[in-house]
């Protein structure tokens, strides 16, 4: 009896590695697919000097969004920041880091970096913006904890820079977002309430010194921060820590505990 060509076929085939094959393949395409649609902001990208970087893999075709609160946004796209940093290489060869040439707090480079994010708030699923101050929601109070408003704001230095004015929260989120300062000047600047610590009897900034104060980057909009703002403010507050530490002096010694000792840098 003849055996059917069929049968001939598949009794030499084997249908287990062919599917372990294919599943192979799938799983690969998968990796590259999803590591393409990662490629959609960041690239294409530069080396120090600006030329082109060699990508392992193609940056993927633009595609469009549509934002939620209207509007579309195309990514990838050639957009650039378009703002010369106030750097200097270390070295000649790549992976080196780079040293500030000017006043790296106002700069924005470093640790005070900062993306250059849509200069317009954030929004609410209702298209109001998400951080606003107390005085101006009037749905919050402090229910629990210190109060912070009205007490005076000191740097690391201990010297006092002005009082806080007023609470900014995440009114979807319902959190304190930012502390309101008041300087000796009428001005007002935000800090991170992350960057905050409320005491007793005033509000310790410990990364600033009581001249770094004038600095902090403005709102434009009283009440109202957009999320560029944002970035510059955190930036501003976390670079303390690094670029004024050169007149940072010991707590213990302004409080003539110990000698004049002075924190600088390495």
């Amino acid at each position: 009896m003849d055996t059917p060509y069929g049968w001939i076929f598949f009794g030499n085939f084997d249908l287990a590695l062919v599917s372990l094959y294919l599943f192979w393949g799938f799983f690969a395409a998968l990796i590259i697919y999803i590591q393409r649609e990662n490629m959609r902001e960041g690239y294409p990208l530069e080396n120090e000097d600006g030329s082109p970087a060699n990508s392992l893999l193609p940056v993927p075709e633009p595609k469009t969004f549509n934002l939620y609160h209207g509007g579309e946004f195309k990514a990838p796209n050639d957009m650039r920041e378009g703002r010369e940093l106030a750097l200097a290489r270390t070295s000649e060869n790549g992976g080196f880091p780079f040293v500030p040439t000017g006043d790296p707090m106002a700069d924005g480079v470093g640790p005070a970096s900062y993306a250059m994010r849509a200069d317009a708030p954030e929004l609410d699923a209702h298209g109001h913006p998400k951080i606003q101050p107390m005085a101006v929601s009037g749905d919050f109070s402090v229910a629990a904890g210190r109060d912070p408003r009205g007490l005076p704001v000191k740097g690391h230095d201990l010297e006092t820079v002005g009082t806080i004015s007023d609470m900014w929260v995440d009114v979807p989120e319902q959190l304190v977002r930012y502390l309101e300062i008041e300087l000796e000047d009428g001005s007002k600047r935000l800090v991170p309430m992350t960057m905050a610590r409320i005491k007793a009897n005033h509000v310790m900034v410990n990364s600033l010194d009581k001249a770094a104060f004038a600095g902090v980057p403005k709102i434009a909009q009283p009440g109202q921060v957009t999320k560029l703002e944002e970035d510059k403010i955190s930036g501003y507050y976390a670079a303390g820590y690094l670029y004024r530490t050169e007149n940072r002096v010991s707590i213990w010694s302004k409080l003539g505990i110990l000698g004049a000792a002075v924190n600088k840098p390495a």
